[in-house]
C-alpha cells in the first residue's frame, strides 16, 4: 500500500480521492501531487495521463478544464501496468 503526500494546499478538484484509491495498490510506493499550471486545451472531465519516466517511477499529468497538475508516482510497475491501473480510475 502506497502513501499519498499532501504537501500542497491546492489541488485539482476531484484529484485527491482518485489518488487515494490509486495509493491502495501494493505496487505503488508514493504519490506526490506537484505543480499546478494552465493548459491551452480544455478537458471536460478529470483525466490522468502518464508522461515521462523518472528515476524511481513516473510523472503523470492530471487535467481538468484549463488546469493541469503534475503527479509523481513512485513504483516498480512498468509503464503499461501503471497505465492500466490509472485507466480504471479515468473511466469512473
Amino acid at each position: 500500500m502506497g502513501r499519498l503526500v499532501l504537501n500542497h494546499s491546492t489541488n485539482i478538484e476531484g484529484l485527491i480521492p482518485i489518488l487515494q484509491k490509486l495509493a491502495l495498490d501494493n505496487n505503488i510506493k508514493t504519490i506526490t501531487p506537484a505543480a499546478i499550471s494552465r493548459a491551452r486545451g480544455r478537458s471536460s472531465q478529470l483525466i490522468i495521463r502518464l508522461s515521462v519516466k523518472t528515476i524511481n517511477g513516473y510523472k503523470a499529468i492530471a487535467r481538468k478544464g484549463k488546469t493541469a497538475q503534475e503527479v509523481f508516482i513512485s513504483t516498480e510497475l512498468s509503464k503499461d501496468e501503471l497505465k492500466e491501473i490509472i485507466d480504471l480510475y479515468n473511466k469512473k
